[in-house]
C-alpha cells in the first residue's frame, strides 16, 4: 500500500535523515584506519575495512533514495568520502610498491586538478553540481574495482595472475585520463558560455 502523504511528510522530516549522511562521515572516518593497515601491510584487515565501508556506502545510497533523504551537502560530501577512500588506498598501495608510482602521481593528479577546477568555476561563475559524469562514474568503478583486486591479490586469501593486476593499472590508467579530459571539457565549455552570457547582459 502506498504511503500517505502524512507518512511521507513524517519520513521526509525524520531525524533519521540525516542518517544517510552520518554513514558518509564514518565512511570518511575509515579511511585513516585503512592506509594505516595498508602501509603496515595487514591487507586481512585492510579488506575487512573496506567491506565495511563499501557496505556503508551502498546503504546510505539506498536510504537516501529509498526514503528520500536526499540533501545538497550530501551530494558533496558522498564523492568526497569516495575520492578520499580512493586516494588513501592509491597512496598507500603505492606506498608498498604494489603498484607504479606513477600510477599514484596520475590518479591523485587528476583529482587535485578537478577539485581545483571546481573552486575555481564556484569562486568564478558560480555554484557547482556534485553530479559526476558518466564516464567519471566507469572511472570510479575501475578504480573500486582494481583496488579491490590489488588488497585481495595482497592477502593470503587467493592469489590472482599477475597479467590481471598489470590489466588493471593501465585500464585505471586509461581510464583517469579520459575522464580527466572529459571533466575539462565540459567545465571550460559551461565557463565560456557562462561568461559569454554575462558579456551580453
Amino acid at each position: 500500500m502506498p504511503a500517505s502523504p502524512n507518512t511521507d511528510a513524517i519520513v521526509s522530516h525524520s531525524p533519521l535523515r540525516h542518517l544517510p549522511n552520518a554513514l558518509t562521515v564514518l565512511r570518511i572516518l575509515l579511511v585513516l584506519p585503512l592506509v594505516w593497515l595498508i602501509r603496515e601491510r595487514r591487507y586481512d584487515g585492510a579488506v575487512v575495512v573496506a567491506l565495511i565501508a563499501g557496505l556503508t556506502d551502498a546503504l546510505d545510497g539506498w536510504l537516501a533514495k529509498h526514503f528520500g533523504w536526499q540533501s545538497w551537502i550530501g551530494g558533496i560530501i558522498d564523492p568526497i568520502a569516495d575520492k578520499l577512500m580512493l586516494i588513501g588506498c592509491f597512496i598507500s598501495l603505492g606506498l608498498v610498491g604494489a603498484h607504479p608510482e606513477w600510477l599514484t602521481w596520475l590518479v591523485v593528479g587528476r583529482d587535485v586538478l578537478i577539485v581545483a577546477g571546481a573552486v575555481a568555476y564556484h569562486y568564478l561563475i558560480g555554484r557547482i553540481s556534485g553530479e559526476p559524469t558518466w564516464l567519471s562514474k566507469i572511472n570510479t568503478c575501475v578504480q573500486i574495482v582494481y583496488v579491490v583486486m590489488q588488497l585481495i591479490s595482497l592477502t593470503t586469501w587467493i592469489e590472482l595472475p599477475h597479467a590481471l593486476i598489470t590489466f588493471g593499472i593501465y585500464l585505471t590508467a586509461a581510464m583517469a585520463v579520459l575522464s580527466g579530459i572529459q571533466y575539462v571539457v565540459i567545465w571550460s565549455v559551461r565557463a565560456a558560455h557562462a561568461t559569454r552570457r554575462e558579456t551580453t547582459r
